[in-house]
């Protein structure tokens, strides 16, 4: 295989390959990381500079030096792409063969192809889940499963729209090097599918379009505008050929969103509101002040309580404000064979779904094509005929710092099956993960990294601030953290010393000392 001048390929090369290694695929990665992974890397200190000052005292507010973006009523984001004027319901998942042809197929405006949080970052799937997203926008794509069914795409005009995910800044990608260094798995993700499978898309009359993760500032956002910028032009595809939605599921970002739709506004394609991990978010930017910042079991920790509704509220906001498309958080639940639970489940969503569309959403998320119906028909409710309804300003929203940081009110308590329920999911999920899947059923909720993400930070909250569960008077130690996880693992199908790598990691991030940024940074490091 062909490589440019410093950039080599660690991992193995499978079957086919190279059709999106390509030369002009890794050239484009070399002069991304040349030019900007020194940039990247300084943000990311910037991220560990802030949680320093949020440790010492400080807080998190709108930024007085960008109050002119936010004043300046004449500026608006680009006008909607082809494929991404009406997004009532999207689909999330993995970019595996059943998946992608199940998404797409699933009567959703667009699916969201995650290279993150519900994929892996294992080599065959870094690459593997490219290759299926150019043999889907080829039409050449076909699954068999075990059971002889079979699986193919409809006709073009009913697929869903793609917007690809691809890693955070956070994540390297150790199997490319670029003049020796690790590489950025978020410009790799994205160089590989725009200079592949993004550029058939163009052909095909939509984009290549993207859904930017866990960004913590506008200067993150602009470091992605720029990455955007050298690629088009690189490319020879007019700049506003990229189109991204920005999930705001950090803290900071939510003090930033205007800033941030500004920095990315010819490229812009709205916000989104990430329930999870905006919740982990939370606890890792002040996990030393338990106080005013403990949050009780996660499941009780809903979208309407005083910090969450204010977040979203803001969001839509902000959004119709700029001319860009408000996308609602998740329902991760997924139908099941109890009738019983699919009524409650499917209720649940409904009302979920109805709050997001009458707040003013122009559309939202689930995780399963079963539960696309139940989401497009609360949105079409609202929406009838009209596309989305980004003519909803919601002037009527004026959301302060002191209400985005009001999580003291939260209702709920701590309690021993909320811990549990976190420790369990945490192993599960961290197992299934190691072995090559992001995205698990458990529980009967189609769970990601984002769920383990905010188990395990909710254990470190606990354990470090000394609650006491409310319903057996326990103090929440490392003992007993220690035998919960044995005893939650003995409850699961299978030996238990399958579970023994995923409960070290997971016991590695949720009671150690010091709190480990991100759970996959070190199950990255143990997987191949």
């Amino acid at each position: 295989m062909q490589t440019p001048d410093g950039l080599s390929i660690t991992g193995e090369l499978g079957e086919r390959y190279e059709e999106v290694l390509t030369p002009r695929a890794l050239d484009l990665i070399a002069r991304l990381h040349r030019e900007l992974n020194g940039r990247r890397l300084e943000l990311l200190e910037a991220r560990r500079r802030r949680v320093e000052d949020l440790a010492n005292g400080g807080t998190l507010d709108f930024l007085p030096e960008t109050a002119h973006i936010r004043e300046d009523d004449s500026w608006q984001v680009a006008p909607p792409a082809p494929g991404l004027v009406d997004r009532r319901v999207e689909i999330t998942g993995p970019t595996d063969k059943k998946m992608t042809i199940n998404a797409l197929n699933s009567g959703a405006k667009a699916w969201l192809a995650d290279h993150e949080d519900a994929n892996t970052p294992q080599w065959t799937s870094v690459v593997g889940g490219q290759l299926n997203l150019l043999d889907a926008i080829n039409r050449t794509i076909d699954f068999t499963a075990e059971n002889g069914k079979t699986y193919a795409l409809k006709p073009d005009e009913e697929l869903a729209t793609i917007i690809v995910r691809p890693r955070g800044w956070h994540l390297p990608e150790k199997h490319i090097l670029v003049d020796g260094e690790e590489t950025s798995g978020s410009l790799v993700d994205f160089a590989l599918y725009l200079a592949t499978a993004g550029l058939r898309q163009i052909e095909k009359g939509l984009g290549p379009y993207f859904y930017l993760p866990k960004m913590e500032s506008h200067l993150e956002a602009r470091l992605w505008n720029d990455a955007f910028v050298l690629a088009q032009d690189f490319l020879g595809i007019p700049r506003g050929t990229i189109r991204a939605t920005v999930l705001i599921e950090t803290y900071p970002a939510a003090f930033e969103m205007e800033e941030i739709l500004y920095e990315l506004r010819e490229h812009s394609s709205g916000l989104n509101a990430g329930r999870w991990d905006y919740m982990f978010s939370v606890i890792k930017s002040f996990r030393t002040r338990g106080k005013d910042f403990l949050l009780p079991d996660r499941n009780s920790v809903t979208m309407t309580v005083p910090f969450m509704r204010a977040y979203t509220e803001l969001l839509v906001r902000t959004c119709h404000k700029r001319g860009a498309h408000a996308i609602g958080g998740m329902a991760a639940f997924i139908p099941s064979r109890d009738e019983a639970v699919n009524e409650v489940a499917f209720a649940k969503v409904r009302d979920d779904k109805t709050r997001e569309a009458n707040d003013g959403f122009d559309g939202s998320w689930v995780a399963h094509p079963g539960m696309v119906e139940v989401c497009k028909e609360v949105f079409t409710s609202v929406l009838g005929d009209r596309p989305n309804q980004i003519e909803n300003k919601r002037e009527d929203v004026h959301v302060t710092a002191a209400q985005l940081l009001d999580v003291a009110s939260t209702p709920g308590e701590v309690t021993e099956a909320g811990l549990r329920n976190n420790v369990s999911v945490g192993i599960q999920y961290l197992k299934a993960w190691l072995g090559g899947l992001g995205a698990v059923a458990i529980f009967n909720l189609m769970e990601d990294a984002a769920t383990a993400e905010i188990s395990r930070s909710q254990v470190w909250q606990w354990l470090h601030n000394d609650v006491t569960l409310a319903d057996t008077g326990h103090r929440v130690t490392r003992e007993l953290v220690e035998r919960i996880a044995d005893e939650e693992i003995a409850k699961l199908p299978g030996d238990p010393a399958d579970y023994e790598e995923a409960r070290q990691t997971f016991l590695e991030v949720a009671v150690a000392d010091d709190y480990a940024d991100f759970l996959t940074l070190p199950a990255y490091q143990r997987m191949s």
